[in-house]
């Protein structure tokens, strides 16, 4: 692949292509962090006992590492003991939970608090919060309108959000993944080594995002990301079970027009994508075009892995106002409102996210 072919591959990984069509209008977003509302389901109950706390906790315009440091701090533990199933957006206001040892002093961490942040509820548990152990995020996003008329934007909504509801959207990572005008992909492998757990964490977690956004972009391109191709692996929708589809059948594909199951695309890692066929060439030729940040992936030991190239947008809602509208919607952990709302409306990215 020439130089120009592998920039433009790096460029719509950035800016990749919308799968609905132009936006159907202008709004703006995240005025407050009041207007971008996101609140975690665990998906379980806590233990009610056990080493450590859980604590369901309420931030406004701040960073997860940066609460769970301060949450660290009260509680007398190291920042490597917290933990919290995801990065939540800075410029927002978050409903999340972290985990921490349960402290040795007395120190009342139900009622803690401090600058951006206030503990909600402390429960018992048996262990740490692992990433990733969600079950989903709720939205609820307030877009205001350019004009000035909030109902107008409603309408001019309406048949776009029917037609997301029906199909989902690109899973695409947000913007927010690769930090400020894309800081989190530059280094090295060698710089990556002797730098600290979580800065290391993000720059392997742009890498792979990367990636898996310009093989996404290149199958928007040719409608692909919404069915299956002989030599994909399909994975079922909120879960984690993926499954090789040799030649699709027409029990295979109404299963995906009903969103059951989803076409996958590689996270990278050590090795080659276990996909086949036509499908495995072209998450080669990504690959390559991205090498750097393939070798990346593959020299920090990071396994191959799959997610899904599509996300179903569920409990989707719309309720107008005089200035602006109010959106509701659910998405499965891992997934990006951002991915939803580019689908919709255009407006200048934040800058200040996670």
């Amino acid at each position: 692949m020439s130089e120009a072919a592998a920039e433009a591959v790096l460029a719509a990984a950035f800016r990749p292509p919308r799968a609905h069509g132009a936006p159907v209008a202008e709004a703006v977003m995240r005025a407050s962090a009041e207007d971008f509302v996101v609140e975690e389901e665990l998906g379980f109950a806590p233990a009610g006992s056990g080493a450590h706390l859980l604590l369901r906790v309420r931030k406004r315009d701040a960073n997860t590492p940066w609460v769970a440091r301060e949450l660290a701090r009260l509680a007398g533990c190291r920042p490597h003991d917290v933990g919290y199933a995801g990065l939540k957006d800075r410029r927002a206001l978050a409903i999340q939970w972290f985990s921490v040892p349960r402290p040795r002093t007395s120190v009342d961490l139900a009622a803690a608090r401090g600058e951006g942040f206030e503990v909600l509820e402390a429960h018992p548990h048996a262990r740490k919060l692992p990433r990733g152990a969600l079950a989903g995020n709720r939205f609820t996003v307030r877009l205001r309108a350019q004009a000035g008329d909030g109902r107008q934007l409603a309408e001019r909504l309406r048949s776009r959000l029917a037609a997301v509801a029906a199909r989902g959207v690109p899973n695409y990572f947000g913007p927010q993944r690769f930090g400020r005008s894309g800081g989190n992909l530059r280094g090295e492998t060698e710089e990556l080594a002797r730098l600290p757990a979580t800065e290391r964490g993000l720059r392997l977690s742009a890498a792979r995002s990367v990636v898996f956004n310009a093989l996404l972009a290149a199958r928007v391109e040719d409608g692909s990301w919404e069915r299956l191709l002989g030599g994909d692996l399909a994975g079922l929708d909120g879960r984690g079970s993926i499954f090789p589809v040799e030649a699709p059948d027409e029990t295979l594909a109404g299963r995906c027009a009903r969103l059951e199951i989803h076409p996958t695309g590689p996270l990278w890692g050590a090795g080659e994508p276990r996909s086949g066929a036509l499908v495995r060439e072209l998450e080669m030729r990504i690959g390559a075009s991205l090498e750097a940040q393939c070798a990346l992936c593959a020299a920090a030991g990071m396994a191959q892995e799959r997610r899904s190239l599509r996300v179903r947008v569920v409990e989707l809602e719309c309720r107008a106002e005089p200035v602006a509208v109010t959106l509701r919607f659910r998405l499965t952990r891992g997934s990006f409102a951002t991915a939803v709302l580019r689908e919709l409306v255009d407006a200048a990215p934040d800058a200040a996210d996670d």
